[in-house]
């Protein structure tokens, strides 16, 4: 990673020729190059960064003096507000993905009004902050050529538009094709996969399959015509058209097989007071700052951290989880919950140039204090993980953690035995102490109310920390 006076500059902030980001003292920072002096004065007097900040669409910043940062080679240094642990789309639900994409137009649409637009609308752009999506690229905005189409149009379709399209009226999981196309879904490829009814939907029928033809046409050709004399009212109505479009998208419910755990769950009434009231138990003895939350499910057991006013990460694998977690913090304007999907058997990896440019999960930040709630049997069963691999694993992102022990007679393990052979007769509780303890202390270990499982406490050693 590049290191200029003491500074490490973002691998991911490398693409923009009118500034970068950096970080110094665990701040982060943002350098504005000369070429775009002209972009950023009209940015801030034509009133639509205030705009955007009083109405909490784009991260605020604070302007510094010139002598902060006088080794770089470039006109200013701005102070953005830090986004306590940045997300990717392939990581969101449907909704989420949703909301950024709203977002991002209604962003243009004031953008134009103030005589400027969007260069680029990526999904990367758009962060999730207190709850809610929030645009953190204030280095996106450029002077309206009037008569110009929109430049970040295809950029959009690809980032917002045709992911949400295939996860609406193909499959949910297609939203992880992200992961593989770093800068958007190809509008070739999501055309040849949506379902030939879209072409009867005016509205994907314009913005995904003819557009999709109209970039290959212009790809057979060494010249491609711009078109001007694009009014600002035809430009409103492209907007609007693809903000209906996004709005009428709908997830459509299927069952999955966790999406509805809590209605088919062995605890007794008691028993899951009683495995709440542990937890937070446990979370008031740690008091941790940052609290990860892995196999949250609809994120019942994350609540208890986050009404703590603790900042919590709730992750899960199955889409239609997160999709009602996160369907639940809108509604009750929850700021201290973030939902987001994860496999923890395959976590999001480094992607783009070197592999740096968007990070692994783990290269993000750390929890203070990781929950484990009726995950262990999935890991050690489902995926074939020993259990000294997983209290490895655990003892590197956090330094205490809150877990909990399913025992083999357990239905939900037996729920998983039954369509495969069981191999594993090192899934035992005496096995599972053992290979925590080599990483872990154990402070207090308590049976679960009504059940035959055990809920943890343990803090890492202090030779791991």
């Amino acid at each position: 990673m590049p290191l200029l006076n003491n500074c490490v500059i973002e691998p991911g902030s490398f693409r923009d020729p009118s500034g970068f980001l950096f970080y110094k003292n665990n701040s982060i920072y943002r350098q504005i190059n000369s070429i775009y002096k002209t972009e950023y004065d009209l940015l801030l007097s034509s009133g639509l960064y205030k705009n955007l900040v009083e109405s909490k669409l784009l991260i605020p910043h604070e302007e510094l003096e010139e002598s902060s940062f006088q080794s770089f080679d470039g006109s200013w240094v701005i102070k953005p507000e830090m986004i306590p642990f940045i997300t990717y789309p392939y990581e969101w639900c449907f909704s989420q993905l949703k909301d950024a994409a709203l977002l991002t137009i209604e962003i243009q649409k004031r953008a134009l009004k103030h005589g400027m637009s969007l260069k680029d609308s990526s999904a990367y752009n758009v962060q999730f902050r207190k709850g809610q999506p929030i645009f953190i690229d204030t280095l996106s905005f450029e002077k309206h050529n009037q008569g110009l189409p929109w430049t970040a149009y295809r950029q959009f379709c690809q980032h917002f538009l045709a992911p949400l399209a295939l996860m609406s009226c193909k499959d949910i999981r297609l939203g992880q094709l992200l992961k593989i196309h770093i800068d958007g879904i190809p509008l070739d490829l999501s055309s040849s996969l949506l379902p030939f009814h879209t072409r009867f939907n005016f509205s994907l029928l314009i913005h995904i399959h003819l557009h999709a033809r109209a970039q290959k046409h212009f790809s057979s050709h060494s010249t491609k015509t711009v078109r001007g004399n694009i009014s600002n009212l035809s430009m409103m109505g492209l907007l609007d058209s693809l903000e209906t479009c996004v709005k009428k998208l709908r997830y459509k419910t299927k069952k999955t097989e966790w999406g509805d755990y809590y209605r088919d769950t062995n605890y007794t009434s008691d028993g899951f007071e009683h495995k709440k009231e542990l937890i937070s138990a446990f979370l008031g003895r740690i008091k941790p700052e940052v609290v990860w939350d892995l196999g949250s499910n609809t994120g019942i057991f994350s609540r208890i951290a986050s009404g703590k006013k603790i900042q919590t990460l709730s992750f899960d694998s199955d889409p239609l989880a997160v999709q009602k977690n996160y369907i639940e913090c809108v509604a009750a304007r929850e700021e201290c919950l973030l939902p987001l999907l994860l496999d923890l058997a395959n976590p999001s990896p480094g992607i783009g140039w070197g592999n740096k440019e968007r990070k692994c999960i783990s290269n993000r930040g750390n929890a203070d204090t990781v929950m484990a709630l009726a995950l262990i049997h999935h890991l050690a069963i489902s995926n074939n993980l020993p259990f000294d691999l997983i209290a490895e694993y655990f003892s590197k992102i956090c330094s205490s953690l809150i877990i909990e022990f399913v025992p083999k007679n357990d239905s939900q393990v037996q729920r998983i035995l039954a369509s495969r052979k069981d191999i594993f007769s090192d899934y035992t509780k005496e096995s599972f102490e053992e290979s925590f303890i080599k990483f872990f202390t154990i402070i207090e270990q308590t049976p679960i109310k009504d059940s035959k499982r055990t809920l943890y406490m343990m803090t890492k050693k202090l030779s791991d920390i």
